[in-house]
C-alpha cells in the first residue's frame, strides 16, 4: 500500500495519496490546486489517480479537485450530503472503495460541515483498519470547529452536536493502534489547539486531546463554540468556489516582472500591493500604500485576509520568492496576481519611485506604557479571542486581524493607533493595512504582547 501525505506549512495543510501497489490504482485526497507532486509520485509509483475525494468542502484554500480531473479524468467523490454544480460521486457512511487489495471505508463524520466524511484505510479489505484520514473532524490534539461555512440553515450549536456524536460514537470507538491523520495541523484556523504533530494514533488521542474526553453534550457544545479563532472573511469565498466549476490553475503559470513605473502606477489605480518581505525589512523602508504580509510567515492565509479573492494583487518580493509568493496566493483563489517587483535584502528601490519610500514607526513598551498613562494613544489587540485569554493589554480594543478590513469602520480616529499581536509579525501585517486606508500615525508594537508581559511580569 502506498500512502503518502503531503504537507504545507503556509495553509498547515495535508493532502494525501493512496494507493493499491499490486493493481496501479490510486485516488487523492483533499488536493490542494498545484498538482504536479500528486502526478509525479503516481508516475514514480506507477499509480493511475482514478479518484478524488475531498473530505468536506474546505474553506480555507481551494481545491485541487477540478484541476486533477482535468488531468486525470478521475471521478470526484465527497460526502453524500454534498450539493455542487458538477458531476460527483456521492460516498455513503459504510461504503467501500476497492483500490484492488486495499480497501478504504467511508464514515460519514458531521460536525465541522454536514457533508464531512473520514476514509478509514485498510490495507486488505479482511485486515484490521491501519489509518484514517479525518480531515476536519478530529485534529491531532482537537477537533474541527462547527462555526465555518457549512451546507444548509443549521446553526453552529447543531453542528456541534453532531460533532459530539461523530467524536464518540464513531471515531473514538476505532481500535487504538489505527493511525490518525487529518487534513490541518497547527496554526490553520479550522481549530483552535491543534498541534504540529502531523500524525498521531487513536489511542494517543484518546489520552491527550482534551477535546474528545468524556464530557456530556452539554459540556462538549459549550468548549467547542467558545473561543474559536476569526475566520478571514475569505473562507467563505473559497467554500463557495470549491462547491462550483470554476478557472483552473495552470500547473505552468507564471507572473511577469513589473517595472518601477508599473508598480506606480498600480498603487496610484488603487491595486492592493503586497510586500512579501520581512517585518524587519519593511519597517525600514518601503513603498507608501503597500501592505506588509512577510513570506516568512502564514503568507496565504494572511494574503486572503488583506486582500478579496478575484482582487488584482501585485507583489513586492525578494529576488526568487515572486512566484511561489504567487502560487501560494492562488491557493487561496487570488490567481489575479498581475506581477512583482524584486526588492534585494539591501532594501534599495528603483530610483523612479524612490519618493515613495518611507519607514514604518514601532513603539517599544516603554513608549506605550507612557502613550497609555497619558491616554494619548489607541490600543487595537488583533490577537484572536482565545489569545486574550491568557492574558491582555489593559484598555485595548479587541480587532482580530481576520476582521480588520471588514471592521476598519470600527476603529477610532483622532489619536495615534498602536497595534499589537502577539510577537510582531502580525501587527505589522495591520498597521500597514490601516496606513493603506488612510489612518495616520499607525505603528505596531516591537515585540508584541510577549515583549509587554515580559517588562510588566517583573514589575
Amino acid at each position: 500500500m502506498i500512502l503518502e501525505q503531503y504537507y504545507i506549512e503556509c495553509l498547515s495543510h495535508a493532502s494525501y495519496l493512496i494507493g493499491d501497489e499490486t493493481s496501479g490504482r490510486a485516488v487523492v485526497v483533499d488536493p490542494r490546486r498545484d498538482i504536479a507532486e500528486y502526478l509525479a509520485d503516481a508516475r514514480r509509483y506507477g499509480l493511475t489517480i482514478e479518484g478524488v475525494i475531498n473530505t468536506h468542502f474546505h474553506a480555507d484554500f481551494v481545491s485541487g479537485h477540478l484541476e486533477l480531473v482535468d488531468a486525470t479524468g478521475a471521478w470526484i467523490g465527497f460526502g453524500d450530503a454534498a450539493q455542487t454544480d458538477y458531476p460527483i460521486r456521492r460516498l455513503a457512511h459504510g461504503e467501500h472503495l476497492s483500490l484492488g487489495e486495499v480497501d478504504l471505508e467511508i464514515l460519514s463524520t458531521p460536525g465541522h460541515t454536514w457533508e464531512s466524511i473520514s476514509i478509514l484505510v485498510r490495507e486488505r479489505a479482511d485486515a484490521e483498519p491501519s489509518a484514517v484520514l479525518t480531515g476536519d473532524s478530529l485534529f491531532i490534539g482537537d477537533v474541527g470547529r462547527p462555526d465555518l461555512v457549512n451546507i444548509g440553515d443549521s446553526s453552529t450549536a447543531d453542528l456541534a452536536r453532531a460533532m459530539y456524536r461523530t467524536i464518540h460514537e464513531t471515531l473514538m470507538t476505532l481500535p487504538d493502534s489505527v493511525t490518525v491523520m487529518p487534513a490541518h495541523g497547527a496554526g490553520s484556523s479550522c481549530g483552535k489547539n491543534l498541534s504540529t504533530e502531523l500524525t498521531s494514533t487513536i489511542g494517543e488521542q484518546r489520552v491527550s486531546n482534551p477535546s474528545v474526553q468524556p464530557m456530556s453534550e452539554e459540556a462538549f457544545v459549550a468548549m467547542l463554540t467558545h473561543g474559536q479563532p476569526a475566520a478571514p472573511a475569505y473562507f467563505a469565498s473559497d467554500a463557495a468556489m470549491n462547491k462550483r466549476v470554476h478557472p483552473l490553475l495552470r500547473q505552468d503559470r507564471t507572473v511577469p516582472e513589473m517595472t518601477a513605473q508599473q508598480i506606480r502606477a498600480a498603487l496610484e489605480a488603487g491595486v492592493r500591493v503586497v510586500d512579501a518581505r520581512s517585518v524587519d525589512d519593511f519597517a525600514a523602508g518601503h513603498l507608501r500604500g503597500t501592505v506588509n504580509v512577510g513570506f516568512d510567515g502564514r503568507f496565504a492565509e494572511t494574503g486572503g485576509m488583506v486582500a478579496e479573492v478575484g482582487e488584482p494583487v501585485a507583489l513586492i518580493t525578494y529576488p526568487g520568492d515572486e512566484q511561489e509568493a504567487a502560487l501560494r496566493l492562488a491557493r487561496v483563489g487570488s490567481d489575479n496576481v498581475l506581477g512583482y517587483l524584486n526588492v534585494g535584502r539591501d532594501g534599495q528601490f528603483p530610483a523612479a519611485i524612490g519618493d515613495l519610500v518611507q519607514t514604518a514607526p514601532r513603539t517599544t513598551v516603554t513608549e506605550l506604557d507612557r502613550l497609555l498613562a497619558d491616554d494619548a494613544v489607541i490600543l487595537i489587540d488583533i490577537r484572536n479571542p482565545g489569545e486574550r485569554e491568557s492574558g491582555a493589554i489593559p484598555g485595548s480594543l479587541p480587532i482580530p486581524l481576520a476582521q480588520l478590513r471588514s471592521r476598519i469602520d470600527e476603529v477610532p480616529d483622532g489619536k495615534p493607533i498602536v497595534l499589537h499581536c502577539a510577537g510582531g509579525w502580525r501587527s505589522s501585517v495591520a498597521a500597514s493595512l490601516l496606513r493603506a486606508n488612510g489612518f495616520d500615525q499607525v505603528s505596531d508594537l516591537l515585540g508584541g504582547y510577549h515583549a509587554w508581559s515580559d517588562v510588566h511580569a517583573t514589575v
